[in-house]
């Protein structure tokens, strides 16, 4: 399968092209027809209007229901729909879900692309979408859908390495330089990377303003000063020093992102040490690059 991170028009785009062993007419009935979508879309179908302007309605049977417009249907080469966002998606808006399918000898290419807003989740949308085309070809093949659990946080921290999303930014700022990481994770709960950075166990009482910041949240080339933010188990916020003075600040945000905890790191540093810039944001890669591997290998 190739996968793709492009940006149009501004957006992200995720693109998926698959070959199939199967026709497209067969292919077509699975994408269209509610009983077969629903097998291996994320989301239940509870109602289904086939027509371009038509309604689909998901529901996760937990809750939440999602609703999607018809964009496009030309059988049996493309169908689309625009889905809404639910609230808890707050990085989202309405996103665009296109499936074109083009013959290929006995079976057909599938040319999957999502449109969507929230960059930094490229990878987990690309891996879950990667065990939905997964299922889907179970479905044709009249196999039972078994949903694979154990390789998805490896498969999301291969694509978040092809999708660079590990990079990072720097920029200038007025008066000094910021260097910053978003960095979604895959099946980590906040509580789980939070008790990892500040190496918390029940009844430690974790870090304090005034105290010291604990090592799992530094790197070897920023010297830590007393915190100065905490907000368990969101925020945790401390002085870096240079030469025994602040001269800045790094900090940590934990929030909800698509499959696990979102984590964004900053750190902010004055025009003069304007040279430490690249070594700052290539240290804190490696650092983010450690700790997603320790979170996953974690039993706890």
């Amino acid at each position: 399968m190739n996968v793709a991170l492009r940006t149009i028009d501004g957006r992200p785009v995720l693109c998926l092209e698959r070959r199939l062993a199967h026709p497209p007419e067969k292919v077509w009935r699975a994408l269209t027809e509610a009983a077969h979508l629903s097998q291996w879309y994320p989301f239940q179908v509870a109602e289904m209007e086939l027509r371009v302007g038509g309604r689909i309605r998901f529901d996760d049977g937990a809750g939440t229901t999602l609703d999607a417009t018809i964009t496009e249907l030309d059988p049996p080469r493309v169908f689309a729909f625009s889905e809404h966002a639910p609230a808890e998606m707050v990085r989202e808006s309405d996103d665009l879900v296109c499936f074109e399918l083009r013959p290929d000898g006995d079976g057909c290419l599938l040319v999957f692309t999502h449109t969507f807003d929230d960059r930094p989740a490229a990878a987990s949308y690309a891996t879950g979408w990667h065990g939905c085309l997964d299922a889907m070809e179970m479905v044709m093949d009249g196999r039972p859908v078994e949903w694979a659990q154990d390789d998805m946080a490896e498969r999301h921290e291969a694509y978040v390495e092809a999708f660079g999303l590990n990079q990072g930014t720097a920029e200038v700022t007025e008066g000094g330089w910021r260097v910053r990481f978003e960095r979604q994770l895959m099946q980590q709960p906040i509580e789980k990377v939070w008790a990892a950075l500040t190496a918390a166990v029940p009844g430690s009482g974790g870090p304090v303003v005034g105290g010291s910041a604990p090592s799992a949240c530094t790197t070897h080339n920023v010297v830590p000063g007393a915190v100065t933010a905490v907000e368990a188990p969101a925020v945790l916020e401390f002085d870096w020093l240079f030469e025994k003075r602040s001269v800045g600040r790094v900090r940590w945000e934990l929030s909800n992102g698509p499959g696990g905890a979102r984590i964004v790191l900053t750190q902010v540093g004055p025009s003069e040490l304007a040279d430490e810039r690249p070594a700052a944001l290539t240290a804190w890669r490696t650092h983010l690059d450690i700790l997603a591997g320790q979170l996953r290998e974690a039993s706890w």
